[in-house]
């Protein structure tokens, strides 16, 4: 596996390890001990791959399993928009494989689907380090080769859809080039509002009617846009709510999936 010309250039750095147990728990790890940043830490297999709020992200060898560590990558108060910021990048990458495919589009607040299946997933974590400064990592998951049959939602794979650019490799090489890309008009938060236009652009389900639990209760109404924050604006008929958390279900795609999400 290589980084992309523009990664290198900037100076980010690649690991590549067989199995781990988590490449975001190691990525976290290796920031703890005093690593510096602009680090992608990639895995051929994860024992304990983890997707939002703690679901288990299966992770067999084939498919891309691979965190960026970032240290001080913005103000606290910019760093949930490195959610939008991966997602806008990972889209990118997946164009420059797939090429200007309609049914790509991305799901609040970071999931890729390929006709209405999910394709791809991105946790991200940040946390102050012992030395002040702050600790984010994208882990991102990528379903190239395979993906799991036995989801309450539809899924798929680079594979199944049919690209001879389905292997980790030409996932990385393009993705480390876009995330770059994508950094530097995010500009540590001063560019946020060109990568939500550039995200509502890809959206699915905006101006349509959808769901959101948060726990054991369940909103409804149309799927409004995202505001400067990433939060989700939900309008049910003259009332708007501010949406931060929940699982979100597009009833009109058919889409049964079911992903928890963080803005």
């Amino acid at each position: 596996m290589e980084l992309g010309a523009s990664a290198k250039a900037a100076s980010y750095r690649l690991i590549v390890r067989d199995s781990v147990g988590s490449t975001n728990e190691d990525a976290m790890r290796l920031a703890r001990g005093g690593e510096s940043g602009r680090l992608w830490l990639v895995a051929r297999e994860q024992l304990q791959g983890r997707g939002r709020r703690g679901r288990t992200w299966s992770s067999p060898p084939g498919n891309l399993y691979a965190s960026l560590l970032l240290i001080d990558a913005a103000p606290s108060e910019h760093l949930a928009e490195l959610s939008f910021v991966a997602s806008v990048a990972l889209l990118n990458a997946m164009r420059a494989i797939l090429g200007n495919d309609p049914r790509l589009g991305v799901k609040w607040p970071n999931d890729i689907l390929f006709d209405g299946a999910k394709l791809s997933g991105i946790l991200l974590e940040c946390s102050l380090l012992p030395n002040g400064t702050t600790a984010c990592v994208a882990g991102f998951g990528v379903n190239c080769r395979y993906h799991p049959a036995t989801l309450p939602y539809a899924a798929t794979d680079l594979a199944s859809i049919g690209t001879a650019l389905s292997a980790p490799e030409d996932v990385l090489l393009r993705l480390s080039d876009t995330v770059v890309e994508m950094l530097g008009i995010w500009a540590k938060g001063a560019g946020f509002a060109e990568i939500r236009s550039r995200w509502l652009a890809d959206a699915l389900g905006v101006g349509e009617p959808i769901r959101v639990a948060q726990g054991n209760t369940t909103l409804s109404g149309i799927f409004e846009t995202i505001d400067g924050r990433g939060r989700l604006i939900l309008r049910d008929g003259p009332n708007t709510r501010a949406i931060e958390a929940g699982d979100v279900f597009l009833p009109s795609r058919s889409l049964t999936h079911q992903a928890a999400v963080s803005a």
